[in-house]
């Protein structure tokens, strides 16, 4: 196997502790640093000998441009280049999520801060975001026009912007993870709620949120993914999908990583993909991977 691994990620486990311990297991991992080497990116088909490529990336990162020569050269990926492009712009995935009837906000792109000023005032308060964001980065709750001539300016230099209407919900967010057939929720802060205090933690998935991370897998085409969602007074609401996130407080999250991974190269080798099992019950240290 191949692990991308850009600098960010270099001494995290996410994914580097991860090919160490596939390496452990006795399969042969090789390390690509797209930032600390030339790639003959035209020979991959002739010289690759890998049986799947795996890549872990930021928004922008050199990773996907290797993962996907990769793809084109008809070597396996985990995740798909075309699930990780569909997440990675943020403004694409709300596209998708609508495509797909999954309960997510209604969205305007603005290419520029400036052009935030003809949403209609009727769409107040607003949650204005980069649309190539991650990791919560300038995530901002603009209550009125006031407020948004201020947001403006620490808006930009961050690109394209997404903007969307605030849904009342409780200060938290449920992040879902998705390992292959394994599903773990965790409870966290949301971004707009600093004043609530909450220790991100493993939770039971909730009734009905088992279902709707499924479906999000499914529309995005996704192997290993995150799925921020929010309770809001419709009900459950998607507002960010990630391409293989931390898996944060999920135990053995390392070997439990690993094993999926290993397993849906196998599945992809033999032609078959395999939807994630419905499972409301959080695993703990010690059950079996």
């Amino acid at each position: 196997m191949c692990f991308i691994v850009e600098n960010c990620y270099r001494n995290e486990s996410m994914p580097i502790e991860v090919a160490r311990q596939i390496s452990q297991w006795g399969h042969e991992v090789d390390v690509l640093e797209p930032e600390r080497s030339a790639t003959r990116i035209t020979e991959l088909l002739r010289e690759s000998r890998h049986d799947a490529w795996v890549l872990k990336t930021v928004s922008g990162g050199p990773g996907l441009s290797l993962l996907e020569a990769a793809a084109v050269a008809g070597r396996r990926t985990i995740n798909k280049v075309s699930a990780i492009r569909k997440v990675r712009d943020k403004a694409v995935a709300a596209a998708v999520a609508r495509r797909h009837d999954l309960p997510f906000p209604l969205t305007y792109f603005a290419a520029t801060p400036d052009l935030l000023a003809a949403i209609p005032a009727e769409h107040y308060p607003l949650v204005v975001k980069p649309a190539n964001g991650s990791c919560c980065r300038s995530v901002h709750l603009v209550r009125d026009h006031t407020e948004l001539a201020e947001v403006r300016g620490r808006v930009s230099g961050e690109g394209f912007l997404l903007a969307q209407p605030y849904i009342a919900n409780p200060g938290t967010d449920i992040k879902v993870y998705a390992a292959g057939e394994n599903l773990y929720a965790t409870v966290q802060r949301s971004p707009l709620h600093p004043e609530v205090h909450v220790r991100n933690q493993l939770i039971t998935v909730p009734p009905g949120v088992a279902e709707l991370a499924i479906k999000v897998g499914k529309a995005f085409g996704l192997d290993l993914y995150g799925v921020d969602l929010l309770e809001g007074p419709d009900g459950w609401m998607v507002v960010d999908v990630n391409d293989f996130p931390s898996f944060r407080c999920v135990p053995n999250a390392v070997a439990r990583v690993s094993r999926s991974i290993l397993r849906l190269a196998a599945d992809r080798s033999r032609g078959r993909e395999q939807p994630p099992s419905v499972s409301r019950r959080p695993a703990h240290a010690g059950t079996a991977i």
